[in-house]
């Protein structure tokens, strides 16, 4: 059920949401990613560069897939035209073969001139519970 089929009133602070972003990520994804971000950074696509030259134990995900897949839990609750702000920083690289799960939580709700406004904290782990993203995110509520 996304915020639209709620009202507000529905949402409080503690309110939280998890949803499971990818089950067993896959090296065809970080192509794709590649492929449509233009990001052909080999430790991305190539064990041996990842390795020898990067000193890394194999390829790993761009930050910015995690970014863009952790983004769902916001816009599937609140509605992507709700989103005022979404950002985060990474705190683990993400693997191939990696789970990941994401969860949304409001912080505060904040009312002004155009209404409320839930302040939400974000964070997403893998299947070891490691967290490799943690963000924030300002959603619009309705009125």
């Amino acid at each position: 059920m996304t915020i639209d089929e709620v009202h507000a009133a529905a949402v409080a602070v503690g309110d939280t949401w998890e949803l499971l972003l990818v089950n067993d990520l896959r090296r065809t994804r970080l192509v794709q990613y590649a492929g449509a971000s233009g990001d052909f950074n080999p430790v991305h696509s190539d064990d041996v560069n990842a390795r020898e030259v990067a000193g890394l134990p194999g390829v790993f995900a761009h930050g910015m897939l995690t970014m863009g897949m952790t983004g769902r839990v916001v816009t599937d609750v609140f509605g992507v035209a709700r989103v005022e702000h979404f950002g985060g920083r990474f705190t683990a690289q993400v693997w191939p073969g990696d789970t990941l799960i994401a969860r949304a939580t409001v912080d505060a709700i904040n009312v002004d001139e155009r209404g409320s406004a839930a302040q939400l904290s974000i964070a997403t782990v893998n299947q070891h519970g490691v967290e490799v993203l943690r963000g924030r995110a300002v959603v619009r509520l309705p009125h």
